[in-house]
């Protein structure tokens, strides 16, 4: 049976897999704490794809301590073999008592066999402590391997009445400097920043990450679809640059790659970038979160296509008007059904500006 000094383990294991907050994907954030007579003889986490586990670091760092411990993980030890060994076999050979995970690994390779592996080497084993704070931690990761697509957070800044821009374009800045930079984080948590050749064109926004100390900075994507990209645009440099479009054009595609893009062709229908291949394949490519930067047109076709999962909204205490540019196209609705609901998660002051997260409802 769990106890409180069992939640207690765990979320000192969920501390140790924030610290992995930037630098693990396209891999989960996991930690890991193992405890024996009530004391902690090991701990580690998941620092960087490629390298240990948390449960790796963990035994390591315990010795001849491990056995008869109990390991406190915050997702299902890996079974299989991938860049590193099974961590479920690594318990095993440590002699581990019991195991307590937050939860099961989505991932099809696992899905409950390092559980099951654990259980056949007689080793006791529970799972579901606090297993919405594990999700919460790797809610990309989990949506990446159940639905093939990353979990796509779109940040907006705008003034109270939801105006992003003036009707000439100008929109540095709306937000304060505390917002901005609180912006850093969340394209440093991120695989991917997500924008608009608009918001190239006018803002000549680079989209990586400034001002954190990160080992890793985020794929930055451009949907491009008749490609207007210029090869002077400051976010070619550096390279690590996807663009998305629906034209053919192999003059244009073959001068974007010689500045270091990587050119991907996805038309729709309408001739326009098929926003679902875009996801799908950003997923192919190990992204879990993705977040979009973008202008109205942007964040509109990425609503009314059902992509958006979450908002991250800075608004600024100040108005700009009816005839200042809004957050989303989304076209006239004729009837309230036709609205996009959203589920508040968190509203609170950053800097003089208000920061609102809220999930759409699917």
């Amino acid at each position: 049976m769990l106890t409180a000094q069992d939640q207690q383990w765990m979320a000192h294991a969920l501390q140790l897999a924030e610290r992995g907050l930037y630098t693990t994907s396209p891999n989960p954030r996991v930690g890991c704490v193992l405890v024996r007579d009530d004391a902690v003889v090991g701990a580690g986490w998941h620092e960087r794809a490629g390298e240990p586990h948390a449960e790796i670091h963990a035994l390591r760092a315990a010795g001849e301590a491990a056995r008869g411990a109990t390991a406190y993980v915050t997702l299902e030890p890996c079974s299989h073999h991938g860049r590193t060994p099974p961590c479920a076999d690594a318990l095993i050979a440590a002699g581990v008592a019991r195991v307590v995970a937050a939860m099961q690994d989505p991932n099809p390779q696992v899905a409950g066999q390092g559980l099951n592996k654990l259980r056949a080497a007689g080793i006791a084993v529970e799972y579901g402590l606090m297993e919405a704070e594990a999700s919460a931690l790797n809610i990309g990761f989990f949506t990446r391997m159940t639905r093939g697509m990353p979990w796509l957070r779109s940040k907006i800044a705008a003034s109270l009445d939801g105006r992003t821009a003036l009707n000439n374009g100008v929109s540095q800045w709306i937000t304060g400097a505390e917002a901005r930079q609180e912006v850093q984080h969340w394209r440093a948590r991120s695989c991917a920043v997500l924008t608009g050749i608009g918001t190239v064109l006018e803002d000549d926004a680079q989209l990586n990450v400034r001002s954190i100390e990160t080992t890793r900075q985020p794929l930055r994507v451009v949907v491009d679809s008749y490609l207007r990209m210029p090869l002077s645009a400051r976010i070619l440099q550096g390279g690590n640059v996807v663009v998305y479009t629906a034209t053919q054009d192999a003059e244009k595609i073959a001068a974007l790659e010689n500045a270091g893009a990587c050119v991907t062709v996805l038309p729709d229908d309408d001739g326009r970038v098929d926003l679902h291949a875009v996801l799908r394949d950003l997923a192919t490519r190990g992204c879990n979160e993705v977040l979009a930067e973008g202008g109205a047109r942007l964040n509109g076709a990425l609503l009314q296509a059902g992509l958006v999962d979450e908002l991250v909204l800075y608004l600024a205490p100040q108005l700009l008007g009816d005839m200042a540019r809004g957050m989303a196209q989304l076209g006239e609705l004729t009837s309230l059904e036709q609205r996009i609901k959203l589920d508040w998660q968190d509203v609170r002051r950053v800097g003089e500006d208000l920061r609102v997260v809220a999930r759409v409802k699917k």
